[in-house]
């Protein structure tokens, strides 16, 4: 059974709708089509099991599911974590964009295993920007070679998106060495033992830390030190979660770790959105790629599902949901690969659309394909009930949904005051007639956002921030219908999210300008 979208069509959508040549189509589509065996190869044959298994703390051991190190190990060797890292630390140097798209076959195949080689990724990116050139040359190649693995240390029991409350502090120690003590909670792959170390970026205080989140820093906090010996970090415990099981999320204790800060002190929250921002762009891939694993697994089950003298695949509604399902796929992988390939200020304008939209959308299409499975749906063994189970985290990790559309309030349309914004709509005014009547909407409900107060542009941020993904999708969506050598399938999946999803804008648009008193007021919950 494919897991992914076929390599020739994300090529296709990458050289002939967002105008990628870096490098040549042949050559992209042998990357995704290496990744995609891989993926299916590789990766999808330990996903259920690795689900059924869970990873457990067991005599302050990590056990992971059967076969994932095996797997990590393989990642690695095939050049993978490294695939758009610098070539002057051991990375391909490949276009990030491109590897944005071969992270979506892994993340189909195994979202559970992804996240891991994910922030490596992320941790190395971080570094590549705010990291000095010494640590750069010691901290980047062991994570780029899989010889380490890396993390994100952020949240605390007492502050979950709110920064500012971070309590963990950081002692100097003389020279660069500082010792970091506090707790941190959601630390994905926080702790295992299939590589030789694990390196942790952890928001900390230094002592003449100001109050609030400008007296944050960063520092790089190894599981092993440099002479081999455990540093003072520790997995306390593994949560129990609705999904992504295999994935052990731990609750991490630092107690005189010893780390050295990563960029300016106090300024340690400004470098961690380096990392932030790669993860989000992966998230949203995350997205895109279970909503495409739960289209085909619901697909492959409607072809062969005998319901009122025909397989359900004949009827027109389990059609409706189905194509939905690879129409917002479609859609989502759009906006994702767009906004990771655009320039500086349309890329920080539609970072945070394409998270939130393409995990909303994830859900949804996880949701659709219990819903064709019917009664089979809802039972484990079919899969499609992982899906969505698994796809349900990704609305909330890396800065909720909620959060990415205040961010799109806030910067992109208070800070330039809409210009970037104004832009993009420009640009889809002049290349899609069709789209201006969608076009305005969007312009009018942001002037309107701009010119209301704090708890009313909040109230509307998550309607806004739906129309300017769905917008941007139908765009690049649109662009796929007029040429002439796109696939048969992929047109077919673009014409029904102009039918299907983009109507949805006009909903959302409204609801913007008429808040309800009861969101925006102080109406005591009942």
């Amino acid at each position: 059974m494919a897991v992914t979208a076929p390599p020739s069509e994300t090529a296709f959508l990458l050289h002939e709708i967002l105008g990628f040549t870096e490098m040549a189509r042949e050559e992209t589509e042998a990357v995704l089509e290496e990744a995609a065996r891989f993926a299916e190869g590789v990766l999808a044959p330990i996903d259920w099991s690795g689900d059924q298994q869970g990873s457990h703390l067991v005599d302050g051991h990590m056990v992971i599911p059967d076969g994932f190190a095996d797997a990590l190990r393989a990642y690695a060797e095939g050049g993978w974590i490294g695939i758009a890292a610098d070539p002057d630390h051991g990375g391909q140097g490949l276009p990030h964009v491109l590897g944005i798209a071969a992270f979506e076959p892994v993340s189909s195949a195994n979202m559970a295993f992804g996240l891991c080689p994910m922030l490596t990724q992320d941790a190395v990116a971080l570094l590549s920007v705010h990291g000095t050139p010494e640590q750069k040359s010691r901290l980047m190649a062991p994570m780029i070679a899989g010889k380490w693995t890396g993390t994100m240390c952020l949240t605390e029991p007492q502050s979950g998106s709110d920064l500012s409350g971070v309590r963990t502090k950081a002692e100097p120690l003389g020279g660069d060495s500082y010792a970091i003590t506090g707790q941190k909670i959601y630390i994905t792959w926080g702790e295992h033992e299939v590589t030789e170390n694990i390196l942790h970026m952890v928001l900390a205080r230094l002592p003449d830390a100001p109050a609030g989140s400008a007296g944050i820093s960063l520092f790089a906090v190894p599981k092993f030190k440099a002479d081999g010996a455990r540093n003072g970090v520790a997995c306390v415990s593994v949560e129990h979660k609705l999904g992504i099981h295999a994935s052990p999320t731990c609750v991490m204790s630092f107690e005189g770790a010893v780390g050295e800060m990563v960029g300016a002190p106090h300024r340690g929250l400004p470098a961690m959105f380096a990392m932030m921002n790669a993860a989000r762009l992966g998230v949203a891939m995350q997205g895109v790629a279970v909503a495409e694993r739960a289209f085909r697994r619901a697909a492959d089950f409607a072809q062969i599902r005998p319901q009122g003298g025909a397989m359900i695949a004949q009827h027109p509604d389990v059609r409706r949901m189905l194509w939905t399902m690879r129409a917002l796929a479609l859609g989502g992988r759009l906006l994702t690969l767009y906004a990771a390939s655009a320039e500086e200020a349309r890329a920080a304008l539609l970072i945070p659309v394409a998270k939130a939209w393409c995990t909303d959308a994830g859900v949804e299409a996880a949701s659709l394909g219990v819903q064709v499975h019917g009664g089979m749906g809802f039972i484990e063994e079919t899969g499609a009930a992982q899906h969505l189970r698994d796809a349900r985290i990704a609305p909330i990790y890396e800065g909720t949904n909620g959060i990415q559309a205040i961010t799109l309030v806030r910067r992109g349309l208070q800070r330039d005051q809409g210009a970037a914004l104004r832009a993009l709509l420009a640009d889809i005014r002049s290349e899609v007639p069709e789209l201006v009547d969608a076009a305005d909407k969007v312009a009018a409900s942001s002037e309107w956002l701009r010119k209301a107060d704090a708890r009313e542009s909040e109230a509307g941020a998550h309607a806004f921030l739906q129309c300017v993904g769905t917008l941007t999708a139908a765009w690049l969506c649109a662009r796929t219908v007029r040429h002439s050598g796109t696939p048969a399938a992929a047109k077919a999946a673009a014409e029904v999210f102009a039918d299907q999803v983009l109507p949805r804008l006009e909903t959302h648009a409204a609801t913007i300008i008429r808040p309800s008193a009861a969101i925006i007021g102080a109406l005591e919950l009942a």
